[in-house]
């Protein structure tokens, strides 16, 4: 029996590094996207929830500052869900980074590019202060 194996199969039953690698990468790029989505669908239903709240509170019959501390939370809760969102972009760029480090040579479709003014949160923060 061979030590590095087990079964007895010796190196034959391991998957070459560079084919794991590549697996990794690809579930790694399928989580990430899917984490991706989950925020941005998190921030649509925000949108959906702060929508119904300000129509409902255009009935006559309800006072103007009725569940204004609920929007006021809801903005918190939308404020979070882009600090999170901002957070997977930066985990996506390292990870892309890694990705061209550990692929370099291989031809394998290029990792993704992530703009830097998408992932620092200073660099919007001016953006939008000089959009307004």
């Amino acid at each position: 029996m061979n030590k590095a194996s087990p079964s007895g199969l010796g190196e034959a039953w391991r998957p070459k590094m560079t084919d794991r690698i590549l697996n990794d990468a690809y579930n790694l790029k399928k989580l990430v996207r899917e984490a991706e989505a989950l925020a941005d669908e998190s921030m649509m239903a925000f949108a959906r929830l702060k929508q119904a709240m300000l129509a409902a509170r255009q009935n006559p019959a309800v006072e103007v500052d009725t569940g204004q501390r609920a929007l006021m939370r809801l903005n918190q809760a939308e404020a979070q869900a882009m600090s999170m969102s901002t957070s997977l972009l930066r985990v996506h760029d390292e990870l892309s980074k890694v990705a061209r480090e550990t692929m370099v040579g291989d031809n394998q479709e290029m990792p993704t590019k992530i703009s830097a003014a998408a992932v620092n949160s200073r660099e919007m923060g001016t953006q939008l202060e000089t959009a307004e």
